[in-house]
């Protein structure tokens, strides 16, 4: 069967491990052309290289940071320079502290609107003009099920996480006369780094073990366990690519079932 991405240039920010690692991985697996972006420069080479290795696709990286616009325009123009062109672009970040209203400060705020809100708006700001001079395009943010749920300790992530919901679904309308596509994906509890710090909160907070908290979550989750990372990784490279052409502004929840919403 002919691979999904084939030929396709996609570029994966916060990919050197947890999410974005696997969501580079897929898509390299079905013949994408990659190009990986993370802040820590020895952590991102070793992913880029074990990729490139596994999968025989050609894989490309380079550090920069996503809460600062300059780097961000670097890191864009870098890949265009090494690919050519961009199909794709998957927009994900580690997620902003913890902390409850009373507890954050306003440089906190204000990191966490750079962090999660404005590095997606900035990162389709600089790949806009490559896709709609192509007149092709897919764009795939990386959020969480707290956008439709929202968690106790995860308040920033809570608001800056849907300010990035709404505006996926804004653009979808604005960006599909220029045949670009745009989609959210709510990771739920995945077997990540990320994960497990947040795992370790709940436990000392609560003064019991981390397994017992993943115990807890496994009876709130129907599938009965964490998500393994390459089954959203999977999702995002179908969304990628043209097999989803006909699918644009929609959140899909990637949580084993947990989520109780129906919208």
């Amino acid at each position: 069967m002919q691979p999904i991405l084939k030929g396709k240039a996609i570029l994966v920010a916060g990919s050197s491990q947890g999410l974005g690692y696997a969501i580079a991985e897929s898509s390299a697996n079905e013949g994408a052309k990659v190009y990986m972006g993370s802040r820590n420069e020895e952590k991102l080479t070793y992913a880029a290289s074990h990729i490139a290795k596994s999968t025989g696709s050609e894989v490309y990286c380079s550090t920069f940071d996503v809460t600062n616009q300059e780097s961000i325009k670097q890191w864009v123009n870098s890949a265009l320079r090494q690919l050519g062109r961009i199909d794709g672009l998957v927009i994900n970040a580690g997620g902003p502290p913890t902390g409850t209203f009373d507890s954050l400060t306003d440089d906190q705020w204000l990191l966490a609107y750079e962090l999660t809100l404005m590095s997606a708006v900035r990162l389709i700001r600089e790949t806009l003009p490559a896709m709609k001079k192509a007149s092709k395009g897919s764009i795939v943010t990386i959020t969480s099920v707290s956008v439709k749920e929202p968690i106790d300790i995860l308040l920033l992530s809570n608001v800056f996480r849907s300010g990035v919901t709404s505006l996926v679904k804004s653009l979808s309308r604005d960006l599909a006369s220029y045949n670009i596509r745009i989609n959210n994906i709510l990771p739920g509890r995945f077997d990540t780094e990320r994960v497990e710090q947040l795992d370790s909160i709940i436990a000392e907070s609560k003064g019991i073990s981390v397994s017992e908290v993943r115990s807890s979550f496994h009876e709130l989750i129907p599938l009965s366990r964490y998500g393994k990372p390459e089954e959203l990784g999977n999702l995002a490279a179908f969304l990628l690519s043209d097999k989803a052409s006909f699918i644009t502004g929609v959140t899909i929840p990637v949580d084993g079932g947990m989520l109780k919403t129906v919208w």
